[in-house]
Order: structure tokens, then C-alpha cells, then sequence
């Protein structure tokens, strides 16, 4: 099993780039720390920069930075763990009645939050390849259940690329912070466009590139763990979801998040600085995207 980003190892540069299943590993062992602490990856104040969303402050205070209200936070209660860096469900204008699916639905914050929206005669599916999240997701809906009386919220293994979903068979997908996370982004796109329905509809929330990284940033394990190193370029997203089949495609550019968590210091995001050329910062390259597009 790879290192999980727990010790100051992790953070050099690899010396080849990793196969997929390497890379699926490094995330699923890296997620895996954080589903059992509850918190940033190993569970230290210290390693919270090292994963994806992670930060140096709390993850209340980094959800209603991203425009989570006191009453989302409520209805999604034991669920948020600061892996966020967008809100989808605020931009996936959900109707009652709707089929969603979350993909890399973590402790299940965005699936409840889709919950609430798509009411009793709704469903909503969240999909994680790492079994302790799922663990930890299906635990905190006994609490969604309890609080809000639904039973609408599932949760399956599977990964991204290969969704355990049928054709055709939901009305939105939503994600949070996930796909860059991908070895083979073109194959979640493609899997997205199989299971949405004719005129089923995106809305994701990711990190992009503005422009590339410099090598030794993309070759650090504690970066691509942490969202960053397997980020691609705002118009290579654009191309992939094109090629995919979906269409209406709206990319909305978040710079104000990498700002924030550099404002704060994050620790991931410190240590990413002092690879980055002189006069510049992590916003010169990252970029947290909204995105929105339809199945024809």
C-alpha cells in the first residue's frame, strides 16, 4: 500500500509518474485516513493541507467560505469534512422528484444536502471507492434519517471511472472536489454522459489549472492526494466534456478559494509555494471551477 501522506516523505517529488491504479491507491489510502479521524488526512493539525480540501481551519468555517448556510451545515450535521472546494448543490437547482448521483460522495455532506431537495419521491446516490468513507457515510445517514425523516440517500463502492450506475438513469449529477482526482478524467466524463438521462444535467464543483505546474509540485505525492497535481487546464476540462457528448457547458472561475486557504496559510499550500517561480502564488495557477453542462 502507498504512503499516506502522513510524514514529510511523502512530499518529494516521485521519480516516475504513477500508474492509475498507483495513483488510486494514493487517494484511496489518503481518503481512508481521513474517513477514520474525521478530519484532515492522519488526523493532525499538522498534515491538514494534505488532502483534498483539507485545511488549517475548521471544516464549518471552510464550508460557509464556500457559500454553505448555517441550515445546510445543519441538515448535513457530522457529514462535512472539510473537503470541499465549491457547492454544487447550490448550482445544481434540484426539483423534487430527481434522481441525483454524487460522485466521490466522501461522508455524504452534498448527497444529504441533495437529500433535502429532491425530497421523498427523489433519490440520491453517492458513489466512493474508498470503503471507509462509505463506512463512515452510511453512518451518518441513520442521522439524516432521523433528523429529516427521509429514506432517500444510498451509498456504493465503485470507482468514478466505472460507476456502479445504470444508462440513462438520473437527472443530475453533482460532485465536490473529486474528478481531478481521476488517472483517466475523459472516462468519468464519458461515464457521467452514459448514466444522465436525455436532457440530465452537470454541476460540479473542481479544481483547474490556469496554467501548468511546475514539475516538482506535480510529482508530489502529498499534492496529488491534495487535489492539486492532478488538476488539468480550465480548457482541457472544457474539451473533455465536450468530446464526452455533453453540451450548454458554463465554466465559472473561483479564484477567491486558493486565495483564502493561501490567506490562511494552509500547509499544503505553503509548502507548494516554495516551488512556484519567484513573484508568484498558487492562484497565479489553481483555480476552483465551477462547472455546468447538459446531455443533449
Amino acid at each position: 500500500m502507498s504512503k499516506t501522506c502522513c510524514d514529510d516523505s511523502c512530499c518529494s517529488p516521485s521519480e516516475a509518474a504513477p500508474t492509475a491504479e498507483v495513483v488510486r491507491d494514493q487517494v484511496r489510502a489518503g481518503y481512508g485516513e481521513i474517513a477514520r479521524s474525521g478530519s484532515s488526512c492522519c488526523g493532525s493539525e499538522a498534515s491538514a493541507g494534505a488532502c483534498c480540501g483539507s485545511t488549517a481551519f475548521a471544516p464549518e468555517r471552510l464550508a460557509q467560505a464556500l457559500g454553505y448556510g448555517q441550515q445546510e451545515l445543519g441538515d448535513a450535521e457530522g457529514a462535512n469534512l472539510g473537503l470541499s472546494c465549491g457547492n454544487p448543490t447550490a448550482i445544481a437547482a434540484l426539483r423534487a422528484g430527481e434522481v441525483v448521483l454524487d460522485l466521490g460522495s466522501g461522508g455524504g455532506m452534498d448527497a444529504f444536502l441533495a437529500g433535502t431537495r429532491v425530497g421523498a419521491g427523489g433519490r440520491v446516490i453517492g458513489v466512493d471507492m474508498t470503503p471507509d468513507m462509505l463506512t463512515r457515510a452510511r453512518k451518518n445517514r441513520d442521522a439524516y434519517r432521523k433528523r429529516t425523516g427521509l429514506d432517500n440517500v444510498e451509498f456504493r463502492l465503485g470507482e468514478i471511472e466505472h460507476l456502479p450506475v445504470a444508462d440513462a438513469s438520473v437527472d443530475v449529477v453533482i460532485s465536490n472536489c473529486v474528478i481531478n482526482l481521476s488517472p483517466d478524467k475523459p472516462q468519468v466524463w464519458r461515464e457521467i454522459a452514459r448514466v444522465l438521462k436525455p436532457g440530465g444535467r452537470v454541476a460540479v464543483s473542481d479544481l483547474a489549472l490556469l496554467r501548468p505546474l511546475p514539475p516538482e509540485v506535480t510529482g508530489m505525492v502529498e499534492a496529488l492526494v491534495g487535489c492539486i497535481a492532478g488538476a488539468v487546464l480550465v480548457d482541457e476540462t472544457e474539451s473533455m466534456i465536450r468530446t464526452a457528448g455533453l453540451a450548454s457547458i458554463v465554466l465559472r472561475r473561483k479564484p477567491e478559494y486558493v486565495r483564502s486557504l493561501e490567506s490562511f496559510e494552509d500547509p499544503l499550500y505553503r509548502k507548494i509555494a516554495e516551488h512556484l517561480p519567484a513573484g508568484t502564488s498558487a492562484a497565479d495557477f489553481l483555480t476552483s471551477l465551477d462547472v455546468e453542462a447538459r446531455k443533449t
